[in-house]
């Protein structure tokens, strides 16, 4: 469950609505399973503090989106090297267990919160893609992937950026009916129209890695000093981004068993043949990993699920 908009309601009105929700459906859940509950809020002056409200459940952690996005566009002069402390301590966000993060909402995307400038959104798919796959590789907090329809823009620089088709709705009919999702073969959708970024591959294989690798830490990191880095999730799932002006080539630690990896960020396993590009492990579980910066997604990405 979604709370908009909390700072505006008192602590304990939120907990009296939030103490009279069902159980979720026995059918499709756990019994006596509750809603995840999480906060829309934004700090405005120091008595109105996140901590109010985390014990009412997770709350939107607003500062990831930005951070993220000033890391890889480089910005104030951020590099990706920089995320191999990303999280609560240095970076000034909520503690893992209390946060929701996101790459962008439907507010970040219109300019009415964030920077226009800033923000990461399907208007630049290669950017959106590499920021997403982090935030779903890096075991912070609940990550929520945004789906999203096309309007056109029209950006203009006030005192800040704005988007003066900001108010565009959905996709309709002459008669105001919004219009139905196009699916392509690929699972994507016409994106004319709707942009659905949670059926990209790369971002629905990224969160299959997610559920894979669960709570397993962050080990055989590496970086080039500067906007190429790699690392595993435990033995179970390895990860390189290439946000730089030269390929990635080295030789690394996976932490993954011997064998054959499909990539899941260029295709997927179907049927055990792969779609995609591959990678060997050898039996000490290093891997020659090269990523290079042109291709259309310059990462790649497999887990334990995608040995052929």
């Amino acid at each position: 469950m979604w709370s908009d908009v909390s700072q505006y309601q008192w602590p304990q009105d939120l907990r009296n609505i939030i103490a009279r929700l069902h159980t979720l459906n026995g059918t499709y859940f756990p019994a006596n399973s509750r809603p995840l509950v999480y906060h829309e809020y934004e700090e405005h002056g120091p008595n109105i503090k996140a901590s109010k409200y985390t014990p009412l459940g997770r709350v939107i952690e607003f500062k990831n989106h930005d951070n993220l996005a000033r890391v890889f566009r480089g910005l104030n002069g951020h590099r990706l090297s920089d995320l191999r402390d990303y999280g609560p301590k240095g970076w000034g966000m909520l503690a893992t267990e209390d946060a929701v993060v996101m790459v962008d909402n439907h507010d970040l995307q219109r300019g009415y919160a964030g920077d226009l400038n800033v923000t990461v959104t399907f208007y630049e798919p290669r950017l959106l893609k590499m920021t997403t796959a982090f935030m779903l590789a890096w075991p912070y907090a609940v990550p929520r992937v945004m789906s999203s329809y096309y309007w056109p823009r029209k950006l203009e620089v006030w005192d800040r950026y704005v988007d003066r088709n900001s108010d565009t709705g959905p996709p309709h009919d002459s008669g105001d009916r919004i219009v139905d999702v196009k699916r392509n073969p690929d699972l994507s959708c016409d994106t004319s129209q709707w942009i659905c970024e949670h059926r990209w591959r790369p971002i629905y294989n990224m969160v299959r890695f997610r559920n894979i690798v669960g709570s397993e830490p962050v080990v055989q990191w590496w970086d080039n000093t500067n906007n190429q880095i790699a690392f595993s999730r435990g033995n179970k799932a390895f990860i390189a981004i290439n946000n730089d002006v030269k390929s990635i080539e080295m030789t690394n630690s996976t932490g993954l068993p011997g064998g054959t990896y499909c990539d899941i960020i260029s295709g997927g396993l179907i049927d055990g043949m792969c779609t995609g590009r591959t990678l060997t492990v050898d039996s000490e579980g290093t891997a020659h990993i090269f990523v290079d910066n042109t291709w259309e997604d310059p990462m790649i990405a497999f887990h334990i699920n995608a040995k052929i």
